[in-house]
């Protein structure tokens, strides 16, 4: 083990076969430092080549969540004093995602509780991408008028229809049904039997030990939602995707009017139109961030979460 727990804040140590990797910031919900980045990178390179090691499980400590994604509060810090440093926190955080991405052993995340932002750079792209019943998936960065972050965009632009582009433009966390429905996520494990998969991954190959624990998830609410959201998102422009509110079907008239942000996909019945205060740059002269357009915003992200989907996500043992 690499520290002694409560100390180091990224534990990497093996456990027979299994290499397992926990972020141990609890208290801060596991948020990514640059150390820790740095010390993934290395912990990943090493394991990659050393035949002893035939699976890697990735948890987080505590039980509020594996990773909210990148220690902001540091981020903010460097800004005022040194921001190369945040530019070199960035490019190694984007070579962690994709060393996770073509990793050539099972790559285990564990996606229990909060997995936003950095959080879903270190569980999306890996091999295998487990939820459990606490699990809370979002790209949050996008509320501040940032583009869905550490490869967020490749993830939701394999979502079905229109959905990538609405958790891309609203921000929204997702639970378990509809993170697997989207594409986010491979498998469902009930949380109160982790612990027996990791225990199993030590005998057994990883596709049968998952397979083994995987049961059917929590139905999701974005596939009920469906047919307004494609609807909603289809136009290209700003002022088509706010639009006159719409009442979906079977409404009769009794529709909440605009409601595409993320309160509205918690209520079936609420209207299908873009809530403009949910997301910057909707509402024509706003702005998703100085100097870009909301229409200019709305179609870099449209490029990126509907144009350009890239490979499909990995199978394989």
């Amino acid at each position: 083990m690499n520290g002694a727990a409560g100390e180091e804040p990224l534990l990497c140590w093996r456990e027979g076969p299994v290499g397992r990797i926990e972020l141990n910031r609890p208290q801060a919900l596991n948020a990514l430092t640059f150390p820790m980045v740095e010390l993934f990178i290395k912990t990943l390179r090493d394991w990659q080549d050393d035949l002893a090691i035939q699976v890697v499980v990735v948890t987080g400590a505590g039980s509020r969540g594996l990773c909210a994604g990148g220690d902001i509060r540091w981020i903010h810090r460097q800004l005022a004093e040194d921001m190369d440093e945040v530019r070199r926190f960035w490019r190694t955080e984007y070579e962690l995602d994709a060393l996770i991405a073509r990793f050539p052993k099972p790559y285990v995340a564990i996606m229990s509780g909060i997995v936003m932002g950095g959080g879903v750079g270190i569980a999306g792209h890996g091999r295998h991408r487990v939820v459990t019943d606490t699990s809370q998936v979002a790209m949050p960065e996008v509320g501040i008028g940032f583009i869905p972050d550490v490869g967020g965009s490749r993830l939701l632009a394999r979502a079905p229809g229109e959905l990538g582009t609405h958790l891309a433009l609203t921000s929204q966390a997702i639970g378990p049904g509809d993170a697997l429905g989207c594409g986010m996520a491979d498998r469902f494990v009930p949380a109160d039997r982790i612990s027996d998969l990791v225990a199993a991954l030590r005998r057994e190959p990883a596709p049968a030990a998952l397979d083994r624990f995987a049961a059917p998830a929590p139905p999701g609410r974005l596939a009920r939602q469906a047919h307004w959201i494609n609807e909603c998102y289809a136009g290209d422009s700003v002022e088509r995707v706010v639009g006159p509110p719409r009442q979906p079907p079977g409404a009769g008239g009794q529709g909440r009017g605009r409601g595409a942000g993320p309160a509205a996909a918690d209520s079936p019945e609420a209207g299908p139109a873009l809530a403009p205060a949910s997301r910057p740059g909707t509402r024509p002269g706003d702005r998703a961030r100085p100097g870009i357009p909301g229409d200019l915003a709305l179609h870099r992200v449209r490029r990126l979460c509907r144009g350009h989907p890239g490979p499909a996500h990995r199978q394989g043992p």
